[in-house]
């Protein structure tokens, strides 16, 4: 075998394993989880998501609401109605600091983790701080992507292993959506921080100017310290894209030498 098909076969290889560990299997196999657990449909939520759950949730962020000893006890968090976010990877990370929230409890500030399909951290408080500056609730955000979010991921990971399998010019092209993943992800992210911050109300107690919410690095919302720096889920989704772009090019290569 060509020794850059070789190299083709196994970034995509890695990619798609990146890809499905992080992002597929934890939004496909808890699709709906959420929903069920606002609304408290506990026999709604079957075994395999409630185990894909726990599995994922380990080693994430546990709000100190959660009672100890639960923060992966899907079914117990939703009976004791402590809030539940998505496992899959989170892509982005965001924290408020104010006065009313002491540093014992939220030494980082009041913090929510954005993924493609959903939320996870303290969703709840930040809805709060929002609502007290006349800013809609964070799930206006793209209801739509969200909820399309996992068939889109499971096309995604369909395209790398078609590529993987198969020589094609159209499933070259293709591969260029895991490569774009990232700016993807930020488009979508930085619109819609604009439309938050251009679309406020008069409930709120405090009332600011139209303005774009920070979308990376510090900065200031009233009397908030806001922080906004990319998670653990970004850089996954950076090492997916050079390796998918990797394997375009040594795919590129093996035609080129086979001609």
């Amino acid at each position: 075998m060509n020794s850059s098909l070789m190299k083709s076969r196994i970034f995509s290889i890695l990619a798609l394993g990146l890809l499905l560990y992080f992002f597929v299997i934890p939004a496909v196999l808890t699709h709906d989880v959420v929903t069920f657990a606002q609304e408290h449909k506990i026999k709604q939520i079957s075994p395999l998501a409630t185990k894909v759950w726990n599995y994922y949730k380990k080693g994430r962020y546990v709000n100190p609401a959660t009672p100890k000893g639960l923060s992966d006890n899907l079914i117990a968090l939703v009976k004791g109605t402590v809030e539940v976010g998505s496992v899959t990877a989170p892509i982005w990370y965001v924290a408020l600091e104010a006065p009313n929230y002491p540093k014992t409890v939220f030494p980082h500030g009041i913090p929510v983790y954005y993924h493609f399909d959903g939320f996870s951290g303290n969703v709840f408080e930040m809805n709060t701080i929002n609502h007290f500056i006349g800013m809609d609730p964070m799930h206006r955000g793209a209801p739509y992507l969200r909820m399309l979010a996992p068939y889109a991921l499971v096309f995604t990971a369909l395209v790398i292993l078609l590529f993987t399998l198969y020589d094609s010019k159209i499933l070259s092209l293709l591969m260029l959506i895991p490569v774009a993943l990232p700016l993807i992800f930020l488009g979508f992210y930085t619109y819609w921080l604009y439309w938050f911050g251009h679309h406020m109300h008069n409930w709120g107690a405090f009332h600011i100017k139209p303005f774009t919410p920070t979308v990376f690095g510090d900065g200031k919302v009233a009397q908030f310290t806001t922080h906004s720096f990319p998670s653990f889920g970004f850089w996954l989704l950076v090492a997916i894209a050079i390796i998918s772009l990797l394997a375009i090019v040594s795919r590129s290569k093996a035609s080129k030498s086979e001609k």
